[in-house]
């Protein structure tokens, strides 16, 4: 079993709409993190995770998610699965609660314009 508290998380702000607070358990193939939007991520064009498949779990608000240029409207309780290469933005003001296997590292993280 691995525990980690609140207390020990990393926020990293992503953006001016992105604010991430990263579970870092120390698990390659699982992990978790708190993300907080309040407007697009990114500002402009897209973004894909090379490796990872994403699994996020809206936790409060309501947007919408773009992959590979359909709309997908969004509230409290839907659940996402973001494939890996897949094209994406969020849109909206919402709680997000994100699993990546295997684990998320910034360099599998691309910006697609």
């Amino acid at each position: 079993m691995k525990l980690m508290s609140k207390d020990q998380t990393t926020l990293r702000k992503n953006s001016e709409n992105c604010l991430v607070t990263e579970y870092e358990i120390g698990d390659p193939d699982i992990d978790f993190a708190k993300v907080e939007t309040s407007g697009r991520y990114p500002a402009t064009g897209r973004v894909k995770n090379m490796l990872s498949k994403e699994i996020v779990y809206i936790v409060e608000g309501t947007g919408a998610v773009h992959v590979e240029g359909a709309k997908h409207p969004l509230k409290a309780g839907d659940v996402v699965l973001i494939e890996a290469g897949e094209n994406f933005f969020w849109d909206g003001h919402m709680t997000l609660f994100i699993s990546c296997h295997p684990a998320f590292t910034p360099e599998q993280h691309q910006k697609v314009a």
